[in-house]
């Protein structure tokens, strides 16, 4: 009697789709995750901002603005005449404009005396570009303190990025409020959740990096990056 061949059949593994809702099960876990903790610090770091005007005291060497909006260089240029600083330094303006042409916005009559004392960068472009260009400045100057201006939701990480690249100058806060940043119930206007939330994110962006071992150090003013911070007391 022939014996009949029996057909052994692989064991089939999972099929293409149940292989996609497996990844697809993975990564919706990861980012519940994620937001588990992304949210509560969200609203840590829109508690953790500044709420209120800073004082003008105590006094600086100089007051650094960072631009960004009329808010800001009006502030710097108030505090340059109400005497809480010698000097004023506004980091990143746009390559070409002259302080003329930045003045005429805010204060075309600023007296000369006042004039003079200011100074502009025109070579940042981001908030790690206005840390190294004040330092480059501040240490050119043998600035010992500064009164930092720029908007409430952008001084925690303005501050991180400054502290770094100047650990031995007493940097004092000098936080604006735009008048279309509700900071005060930011959750319930969909432009300030999205600022806040861009803002809180490259705050953590800015910590990680921080932490790698090949980071930049601040500048060394001797290395010849004395172009940096470019004098704009006149107009060509």
């Amino acid at each position: 009697m022939a014996r009949t061949a029996t057909r052994f059949r692989p064991r089939s593994g999972p099929g293409l789709t149940e292989r996609v809702v497996h990844v697809a099960g993975r990564v919706v876990v990861f980012v519940l995750a994620v937001l588990a903790l992304w949210i509560p610090g969200l609203v840590w770091f829109a508690a953790s901002m500044p709420s209120e005007p800073a004082a003008t005291s105590p006094p600086t060497e100089a007051v650094v603005v960072l631009t960004g909006g009329s808010e800001r260089l009006r502030t710097g240029l108030d505090l340059l005449e109400a005497g809480a600083a010698e000097h004023l330094f506004v980091s990143g303006v746009h390559p070409g404009t002259t302080l003329d042409a930045l003045l005429a916005e805010v204060r075309p009559a600023l007296p000369e005396d006042a004039r003079a004392r200011i100074e502009l960068g025109h070579v940042a472009a981001d908030t790690v570009g206005n840390a190294i260009e004040t330092a480059v400045w501040v240490r050119e100057r043998d600035v010992s303190s500064l009164r930092l201006v720029t908007a409430g939701y952008h001084m925690q990480r303005s501050l991180l990025e400054f502290r770094t690249a100047l650990p031995d100058v007493v940097i004092v806060p000098h936080p604006v409020f735009p008048e279309n940043v509700k900071q005060g119930d930011w959750w319930r206007y969909s432009g300030t959740t999205l600022l806040f939330a861009t803002e809180y994110t490259k705050y953590l962006v800015a910590h990680l990096r921080l932490l790698l071992p090949d980071r930049p150090r601040a500048p060394d003013v001797t290395a010849g990056a004395a172009a940096v911070a470019v004098k704009g007391s006149v107009s060509p």
